[in-house]
């Protein structure tokens, strides 16, 4: 069975090989069969294909500007894509972020640690009694 299709294989890939070197046999004849055809009828006709030659290449130029036009327009739809995304992303790691300091402050609290804002509290009535007391041995 693995020879049967790796025998379709190489039989392809000679085909195409073959269809290749054929091809490019064919214009290496043209090439020729153009390069006389010069020769006999003149630098006339060599103008033509010269005409001829600057048509294909303007057109060639339009259809990758074209083509160059449309990447551009799609890689810019893409990134405006990507950037709204990336915004939401960072909005649902925010919700995520504040969803875990949240519970980790919830269970800290249920077992007795302090949160930053219940010391800042008890860290501002101290400094309230602090003062309250050196008034009350001043006055002493």
């Amino acid at each position: 069975m693995a020879k049967v299709i790796l025998k379709k294989k190489i039989d392809a890939s000679t085909t195409a090989l073959s269809d290749v070197k054929s091809y490019a046999r064919k214009i290496w004849l043209a090439g020729l069969g153009a390069y006389a055809r010069v020769g006999q009828e003149g630098s006339e006709y060599f103008q033509e294909l010269i005409v001829a030659g600057q048509a294909v290449e303007k057109k060639g130029k339009e259809a990758v500007a074209e083509k160059l036009e449309a990447a551009n327009a799609e890689i810019d739809e893409a990134k405006t894509e990507v950037s709204s995304f990336k915004g939401k992303v960072e909005v649902q790691l925010d919700k995520v972020e504040k969803a875990f300091d949240s519970r980790v402050a919830s269970t800290l609290n249920r077992i007795g640690i302090p949160s930053k804002h219940d010391v800042e509290t008890l860290s501002a009535k101290l400094d309230e009694l602090t003062a309250l007391l050196e008034r009350v041995a001043r006055k002493s």
